[in-house]
């Protein structure tokens, strides 16, 4: 059901599908650009013990808390930006 009451039409639908994926892919690649940024010198080199040990684990905590943000903020702006400004008009000019 819509906000107005209505029932969601098929290209509504379409559209919550997609952004639904691009919020989950988009935020999937940001996570794990964070972790491989994060991670990737103690994956790569050679670095103090205490160190080598703390990066993957402070990049993976950093991609899990970047992943649900960055879901959400995707779906609060679609979500935002598909709610008409004045509900119940549908001419620019009423």
């Amino acid at each position: 059901m819509t906000t107005h009451g209505g029932r969601r039409g098929q290209a509504e639908r379409a559209a919550i599908t997609v952004e639904t994926g691009y919020a989950l892919c988009s935020a999937a690649f940001a996570a794990a650009a964070v972790y491989g940024a994060v991670a990737g010198p103690a994956l790569l080199f050679e670095l103090p013990g205490g160190l080598e040990r703390a990066l993957p684990v402070v990049g993976a905590v950093l991609a899990a808390v970047l992943f649900p943000a960055r879901v959400v903020s995707v779906l609060v702006r679609f979500r935002h930006s598909s709610q008409p400004s004045q509900p119940g008009r549908t001419k620019p000019d009423s």
